[in-house]
């Protein structure tokens, strides 16, 4: 290019960008000014460059604005670092400001970095940083059994075998120095049940529990079931105690009939013994028979080959039979009444 052209240009081209600087500025400004005038009007201001680094980041700054200003209408300086902190851990702003601000109304002791460690360590539950200062401030009752659990009471038994229902109302109030890592409502209402079973199980008879219920409260609360949670328990109320079965009765006769099958098992194996012996004795029977008519099978041939060989004559044969038929006639004579005589 020639060089008076790029003479001639050079203050256009610096006109231009002067320009585009001053659209730019004047967009910013534009932007921010409002949010900026806002904060400063409420005596709780904010840099212009801080709002212009918080739009890159992605942070609703307005949002962190009207957090600021709220803290600090109410007499609590929060510096924006820390609000924009909070929101990028993923925190309230809204409720954590609002319960830091419940808490000095009511004289509870919170600050800043506990309030923000309450809001994140109820992420992901059905607390929230401003209802843990609302139980603070108001006790809350929590009924136990929980009744979304299926349970209406919680049932123990006596040592005399009777059961007994019982609801219970259990008063906490959040305590705010320990709820950050520390147990919630299900562990205080595990607690309390077991403590009720307990109580009711070391009692000699139902009737003791239903003539002092404020026995089973007295005992519970002495055993410090509110170490280890976020809460402090301030009262625990048996709401109902009704009896139940009678589970001793029960337990009983299911023993007595677990003994009478069993019993009955024992005699069936005794029975089904005493068949086997008798199957093998009847089985031996047989085998000592077979045996001997085995041997009287070989009777008839060593008779023969005796009178073969001539170690038996026939006359000695004569006398074995005369010998033979006049024992049979004496069994005959001394047994009358046999059957087979009679034939």
């Amino acid at each position: 290019m020639h060089p008076t052209l790029a003479a001639i240009d050079l203050p256009t081209i610096l006109l231009i960008a002067g320009v585009v600087v001053v659209l730019v500025l004047g967009l910013v400004l534009f932007t921010f000014f409002f949010t900026w005038l806002r904060a400063k009007l409420a005596d709780a201001p904010v840099p212009m460059l801080k709002l212009v680094a918080m739009r890159l980041r992605n942070v609703p700054y307005q949002l962190v604005v009207d957090a600021r200003v709220t803290a600090s209408k109410a007499g609590i300086p929060i510096d924006v670092d820390m609000l924009e902190a909070h929101y990028l851990a993923d925190g309230n702003l809204v409720q954590t400001v609002q319960a830091l601000i419940m808490a000095q109304k009511a004289n509870i002791s919170l600050d800043w970095p506990r309030a923000c460690a309450i809001d994140l360590s109820t992420k992901g539950t059905n607390k929230s940083v401003l209802e843990a200062v609302k139980t603070s401030i108001n006790p809350k009752v929590i009924d136990c059994p929980n009744p979304q659990s299926g349970r209406l009471t919680i049932d123990g038994v006596a040592k005399d075998g009777i059961q007994v229902k019982v609801k219970a109302r259990v008063t906490v109030r959040s305590n705010l120095e320990r709820y950050v890592g520390n147990a919630l409502e299900e562990t205080i209402i595990a607690r309390v049940g077991e403590g009720i079973v307990t109580t009711i199980g070391s009692a000699d008879t139902y009737k003791f529990v239903l003539e002092n219920p404020d026995r089973i409260s007295k005992t519970v609360l002495a055993r410090g079931l509110d170490v280890g949670t976020a809460f402090e328990i301030i009262s625990i109320d048996i709401a109902d105690v009704d009896v139940g079965e009678n589970i001793g009765a029960k337990l009983q006769e299911a023993q007595a009939m677990a003994n009478k099958n069993m019993a009955q098992a024992q005699a069936e194996i005794r029975r089904a013994a005493a068949v086997a012996v008798e199957q093998e004795m009847k089985a031996r029977v047989q085998e000592m028979r077979a045996k001997v008519v085995e041997a009287e099978a070989q009777v008839p041939q060593a008779l023969a080959d005796a009178m073969r060989t001539g170690k038996m004559g026939f006359m000695d044969y004569y006398r074995m039979q005369n010998l033979q038929a006049d024992t049979g006639m004496r069994q005959s004579i001394g047994r009358p009444d046999d059957p087979t005589t009679k034939q």
